[in-house]
């Protein structure tokens, strides 16, 4: 049994530390690639269509392979692929993961093709759930888009159980680019094909993106050998389906809520749905680097932790992906607070998104802000319990949070329109970290002598100087410049680099472990990669 020192925070051993921040960085890097092209396939958006009601209506059919995909894909990949699979990631049980495999690619193609079938009959009825405050001329479009935009949801599914498996393996490169290409795929929808189909360029856009993203991944499984197989009793299958069934439930219920979410912002007006979008990519911006990344470096050590019951390094690897997320999650959160309007303008507003599209899309952002920090904090505990193979719980808080949602939804969309879901949203990514934090001191002892606290401490102390300086920077600089052509730009680059550099000097101050730690791994990296292009040179 494993005896912990009291007198001071257990940490992760160098060696471990390192290995969770290289993986970390590995799909941070692509997720940086996903998220630049996001913002570019968001600015084509802007460019050609604004934030105008055909925007909403695309948004509305866009969701929908997103829905089906969270449903049967996307949560499982966490809650039961990458646990399940890491147990036949040795070499020794090769042939058995291959045949596992190989069902669930066949299972995959075969439900997600029947999923598309019905869809498609029935695009209509989902066009009226989703957007049932939409004008009937904008819910005929937003059918007509979901028909085009269908058949992406077999190749996600496919995408994402290839995603499942390399996770599993501790093969994070062809993952962290498949997002990127989907982004890629878009953007060449909308340029190539928007002259001759409009705003139906997008949802093939759609289409083509989820194509690539497929493609990219097919390479890092290329030394397992494909087979079409339906062996429904193999075991591997049942603990999928075991430890899956209950997440599929909660993921029903949050999925109601995102259709009810939907159909209420409809109603806030045409362009809300646009707006709304608008700041979600930002937000999902830092999200998707800090918080994804950091979980999915940590999930195979945590599952083989909590298989070998070695629940000290369970503790600390999961605080060292606590304490990763919070220095990084709050600096990015009170930037983009102090400079809302400046990078929303660069941006989008170009083409024909209007000034009046940038303040209400700021707007939007900063109610969203209020529960970045939640949401980036939230995804490292959810899997953290998946990893010990409890997926009822999750789905416990999250029908909870739900709810909590529904309430403040309700009780705040008459009076504050729009920014009353926004302010929903929020609350409810806190009410389901909140619960997820108390639950996990409670049974893992996870706040005790982690340095969690400390670190939310330094890390807040230097967001809120770094956000001061940010935004009286910006001022000046607003002043200074005058208008323009320049002035987002100089804006952005100029208060986002002091911001920047005042952060990166008061962690060092406040000698934050897990920024020194970050820091070395990139010069490793700039070092490693120095030496490689010295060789490759002669040494010229």
């Amino acid at each position: 049994m494993e005896r912990e020192t009291p007198s001071a925070p257990p940490r992760v051993p160098a060696g471990e530390a390192r290995l969770i921040a290289q993986a970390g960085m590995v799909i941070m890097l692509g997720q940086v690639a996903s998220r630049v092209l996001g913002l570019v396939r968001e600015t084509v958006i802007s460019h050609l269509f604004g934030a105008t009601g055909l925007v909403s209506a695309f948004r509305v059919a866009g969701i929908v392979p997103t829905i089906v995909y969270d449903l049967l894909i996307g949560g499982m990949i966490s809650a039961a692929l990458v646990p399940v699979i890491s147990d036949y990631a040795q070499p020794e049980r090769r042939e058995e993961l291959r045949k596992l495999m190989s069902l669930l690619f066949s299972l995959a193609i075969v439900i997600l093709a029947l999923v598309v079938l019905a869809l498609e009959l029935g695009a209509p009825l989902v066009a009226w759930l989703l957007g049932g405050g939409l004008s009937p001329s904008l819910q005929a479009e937003t059918t007509r888009l979901v028909r085009l935009i269908m058949p992406a949801i077999l190749f996600f599914g496919l995408s994402g159980v290839a995603t499942g498996l390399l996770y599993a393996r501790q093969r994070f490169i062809y993952p962290a680019l498949g997002a990127a290409i989907f982004n890629g795929g878009i953007i060449l929808g909308a340029l190539i094909l928007s002259p001759w189909l409009d705003i139906a360029s997008l949802s093939l856009g759609v289409v083509l993106g989820s194509i690539l993203q497929l493609a990219i991944q097919i390479p890092g499984l290329r030394d397992l050998r494909f087979d079409f197989s339906l062996q429904l009793d193999h075991p591997g299958l049942r603990r999928i389906v075991r430890l899956y069934a209950p997440v599929l439930l909660g993921l029903v219920v949050s999925e109601v809520g995102i259709v009810i979410d939907r159909n209420l912002a409809s109603r806030t007006g045409p362009q809300s749905i646009a707006w709304m979008q608008n700041a979600t990519t930002l937000i999902q911006f830092p999200l998707g680097l800090v918080a994804t990344a950091t979980s999915f470096a940590i999930l195979p050590s945590l599952s083989q932790f909590a298989i070998a019951e070695e629940m000290a390094r369970f503790r600390r690897t999961l605080a060292t992906g606590l304490r990763m997320v919070l220095v990084l999650i709050l600096p990015a959160a009170a930037g983009l607070l102090a400079l809302a309007t400046p990078i929303i303008a660069l941006i989008f507003e170009h083409g024909a998104f209007q000034p009046y599209d940038t303040l209400q899309t700021a707007q939007a952002l900063r109610w969203y802000l209020f529960g970045l920090p939640f949401a980036a904090v939230d995804q490292p505990l959810i899997f953290a319990f998946y990893a010990r193979k409890d997926t009822k719980t999750p789905v416990l808080v999250g029908v909870f949070s739900v709810l909590v949602y529904l309430v403040v939804a309700l009780a705040t969309i008459r009076s504050m329109g729009m920014i009353g879901l926004v302010f929903a949203n929020s609350v409810q990514w806190a009410s389901h970290a909140l619960v997820m934090l108390v639950l996990a001191h409670q049974r893992l002892g996870l706040l005790r002598g982690q340095g969690l606290l400390l670190a939310l401490s330094k890390a807040l102390l230097a967001s809120t100087v770094m956000a001061l300086m940010a935004y009286g920077t910006a001022k000046g600089l607003k002043a200074f410049v005058g208008g323009g052509l320049l002035e987002e730009p100089l804006i952005v680059i100029g208060a986002g680099g002091v911001g920047f550099l005042t952060y990166t000097l008061l962690v060092l101050l406040l000698r934050s472990e897990e920024a020194s730690l970050l820091i070395e791994l990139v010069k490793g990296l700039w070092q490693r990669r120095r030496l490689q292009i010295d060789v490759t040179s002669g040494g010229k």
